[in-house]
């Protein structure tokens, strides 16, 4: 492949992972909102969703649903429980501790995905791509120690869990690239409701409650993660989970903003140290090629 087309393609995975982290940066913001049980929310928007991925996979895919599947059956199982059981421990993580202590878990990702990479696709890593993560790490650190353990060890250890599962998946998209995406999230919501048909209570929600699931599973959620889902095809998977930590910064303020759960000034250091490692990772790793293609 040409270095200028693949450094584009590149470039179109981080402007897709970006505005998916983004995205979905606001699910800690509309579960809090609802303030509905966490059950709840993850089958009302995994009912939401499901529709959406449907509808938009015979367009996209250029195929039905079931021929799709039938391309890649057991990876298709596979992502599908993986997606949906990080959602779900994402969303009751959400309920069981602060917004800053699952965003700021959120930001390991990185690392949980390099090591996912090499261990499977074995992706290596570039050393400046090295330095980038390390960077984050150092402002994850800083975030985490102002807050990780409060109020409650299991929310934080059901992050934990969320953030595995999406290292996981990420590195699963970019083994298999012609892999229907909505094929594979539409397993994923499938799998939620089943999961969750008998113990949730879908219809003792308030009209607040409805409203912030409807902007989540309607919108915010299934696009940030269609997004997601598909920038692994245009760059390596230690590039995509790089802007993982997007979300740490942009549900820290969503959290203060609407909460007013404020960060200490250590976590806000940390913040900026992670936009850092971002920038350093993205736009300051390519800056020779692109003189060099210039040349």
């Amino acid at each position: 492949m040409d270095p200028a087309q693949s450094s584009d393609r590149r470039r179109l995975g981080w402007l897709l992972a970006g505005v998916g982290m983004l995205a979905v940066s606001t699910d800690s913001l509309w579960i809090r909102l609802s303030e509905a049980d966490a059950i709840d929310v993850s089958f009302w928007v995994a009912c939401c969703s499901v529709p959406i991925y449907t509808a938009l996979s015979h367009r996209v895919d250029g195929c039905w649903p079931l021929e799709a599947f039938r391309r890649h059956p057991w990876q298709q199982l596979v992502i599908g429980f993986v997606t949906g059981g990080s959602q779900l421990c994402f969303v009751i993580a959400i309920t069981q501790t602060r917004i800053a202590n699952v965003v700021a878990i959120v930001a390991a990702v990185p690392l949980l995905a390099a090591v996912s990479a090499w261990i499977w696709l074995r992706e290596r890593i570039s050393r400046k791509m090295a330095i980038a993560i390390a960077i984050t790490m150092v402002g994850i650190g800083a975030i985490v120690s102002s807050s990780v353990g409060e109020p409650t060890l299991t929310g934080d250890l059901l992050g934990i869990l969320a953030i595995v599962g999406f290292a996981v998946s990420l590195t699963m998209w970019r083994r298999y690239p012609d892999m229907s995406r909505l094929v594979g999230l539409s397993i994923g919501g499938v799998m939620t409701v089943g999961a969750l048909v008998y113990s949730a209570t879908p219809l003792s929600l308030d009209v607040r409650a409805y409203l912030s699931i409807a902007a989540m599973g309607l919108v915010f959620n299934p696009f940030g993660r269609l997004a997601l889902s598909n920038a692994p095809r245009f760059a390596p998977v230690a590039d995509v989970a790089l802007f993982s930590p997007i979300e740490t910064v942009a549900g820290t303020i969503w959290a203060a903003a609407f909460f007013n759960e404020m960060p200490r000034p250590v976590a806000a250091v940390g913040a900026a140290i992670v936009l850092v490692g971002v920038f350093y990772g993205t736009v300051a790793t390519t800056r020779p090629q692109v003189s060099a293609s210039a040349g």
